[in-house]
């Protein structure tokens, strides 16, 4: 029998398994909720006639109730500077100014007097940046005041107005609707970013456009992708305080990103994206708001979130156990591209182009890497350039992860649950990259040998996507403190059975998704 026939009849052999489970998956979900309804926090009326929602995650709840008054901000916003743009020709210092009067207005609505703290950090990094651009430890110097303000801000919670003379201390009374030190996190990253990219360009930047134009068929086309704008230093009159500031409160982007480079946004400035149309933008909406109607069936049918709010799964089987933890992350996943989706629309509207921070669906990724490149995009490649990069790249590829990650969880948090979910992502990561690095100087010639190479493929992202679930278990479920009632549980011998049909589910998705990338490529 020819490879193909017996292709097609593996995939319908998959299809049919993963139709089954889905299958089964559904109907204990809708039990589950069912059962449990009167013990599950986080439960409120809903818009769909009859059933609950589950509202139990706040961050997906603030955002979804102050989803009519964001857009009115979002339209009148837009409607003001691409007025201005179109009708007056705005751009460059004059669209930077625009921009900033109307994010530090939107800024005073969130934060109130808290507006202050932000300023004055900002003023203080941009004086470190300009006084040691030109030393050889500047991008240190600006990492350490950084990190020491990440710390401090999480540490005394905002600071209080007190804190600094009892003739502030009214301030406290208003701080806004939004605590300020929380949307910190991504100015931080900002400052990062203005700082070395500055560095950079004194250093003279090594970004070879020809070489790169040859190899992108964006920049081949005559437009300019993204990853140009980010790599190709601006002159140093772009590196203005008005600017600066732009670039650190810019109203779409200051809540929840997606993260943009300085370089990339300071260029679209004088320079509107042009990649994407304006059928292709009102396309992009549409989808938005066919996904948000699918996040809300979903939370009005599974209420995932809240069992592990609940923590009702020390109640639950070993199979409904990863029921919900793998809904708690379909969930998670639809939640943050619904949040960075919306944010990012609004900036492709007012001329600004991001990188996508979830190009890829969660269930298409079937290993770590694949996986953290899809999730929080925008965030990877702001890790890769001002993190990875300068620690040794892939020549230090098994120690740099430690440190990626480290950062990445106490950037999110200091919280140990967050450390452990790092550390124990490390960890499956390290075999991972062991085992790449050997496979790929191994080339399987023959049939039988590309047969095998393929099924241990499948196996190693069985055991990856397995890995991957129980560190989101720790991180996001369990906790560390629930690690060994947890592990106690799955390794009981009448949960044997079930983990056994976990661990084939993730064989069988591994192997659907090596079909859907074969199909891509024909």
């Amino acid at each position: 029998m020819s490879s193909v026939p017996w292709k097609r009849l593996e995939l319908a052999a998959l299809c049919a398994y993963a139709v089954v489970f889905y299958s089964a998956m559904i109907q204990r979900s809708l039990r589950l909720a069912r059962d449990y309804t009167g013990k599950l926090y986080g439960l409120r009326a809903g818009s769909i006639p009859g059933r609950l929602n589950d509202s139990s995650d706040g961050q997906w709840r603030n955002f979804r109730g102050n989803l009519p008054v964001l857009t009115v901000v979002m339209a009148a916003f837009l409607i003001v500077v691409n007025g201005l743009r179109y009708g007056c020709g705005l751009k460059g210092r004059g669209a930077s100014l625009v921009w900033l009067i109307l994010s530090l207005i939107y800024l005073c609505y969130l934060h109130g007097a808290c507006v202050g703290f932000i300023l004055v950090i900002a003023g203080i990094n941009y004086a470190i940046v300009k006084l040691f651009a030109r030393y050889k430890y500047c991008t240190g110097i600006i990492w350490s005041f950084n990190l020491a303000m990440l710390t401090l801000n999480r540490v005394y919670e905002g600071y209080s107005f007190s804190l600094f003379g009892q003739q502030l201390a009214f301030l406290d009374n208003y701080r806004g609707t939004f605590r300020w030190h929380i949307c910190f996190n991504f100015v931080v990253l900002r400052m990062i970013s203005f700082g070395c990219d500055y560095c950079w360009t004194l250093s003279s930047s090594h970004f070879d456009h020809k070489k790169h134009m040859q190899k992108c068929e964006v920049c081949y086309s005559g437009k300019t992708c993204y990853f140009a704008l980010q790599e190709k230093g601006l002159s140093i009159d772009k590196y203005t305080f008005l600017t600066y500031l732009c670039y650190l409160t810019y109203a779409p982007l200051y809540i929840a990103g997606p993260v943009v480079s300085y370089n990339a946004f300071a260029a679209q400035l004088d320079v509107p994206q042009k990649n994407y149309s304006v059928g292709q933008i009102c396309c992009y909406g549409v989808r938005w708001i066919l996904n948000f109607l699918l996040i809300e069936v979903m939370t009005h049918f599974f209420h995932y979130n809240a069992f592990v709010v609940s923590r009702l799964w020390r109640q639950l089987t070993p199979f409904e156990i990863f029921i919900i933890s793998y809904g708690v992350l379909i969930f998670m996943w639809l939640k943050f591209f619904l949040i960075w989706r919306y944010f990012r629309f609004w900036s492709l509207v007012g001329g600004v182009e991001t990188p996508e921070n979830m190009p890829r669906c969660i269930n298409n990724c079937p290993d770590l890497e694949s996986f953290w490149k899809s999730w929080h995009a925008s965030f990877n490649k702001w890790l890769v350039r001002y993190v990875y990069i300068p620690l040794g790249g892939s020549r230090r590829k098994l120690l740099s992860i430690w440190v990626v990650f480290t950062f990445v969880a106490a950037w999110h948090d200091l919280e140990w649950k967050l450390i452990s979910w790092a550390w124990l992502t490390c960890l499956c990561f390290v075999p991972e990259i062991v085992i790449k690095s050997f496979s790929n100087n191994f080339q399987a010639k023959s049939t039988l040998g590309r047969f095998i190479r393929r099924e241990l493929c499948a196996i190693a992202g069985a055991v990856t996507v397995s890995s991957l679930m129980v560190a989101n278990l720790v991180g996001y479920v369990v906790g560390p403190s629930g690690i060994k009632v947890l592990m106690s549980r799955m390794l009981h011998k009448d949960a044997l059975p079930g983990l056994g049909i976990i661990f084939a589910t993730f064989y069988v998705a591994v192997k659907l998704i090596f079909h859907v990338r074969d199909a891509r490529k024909t």
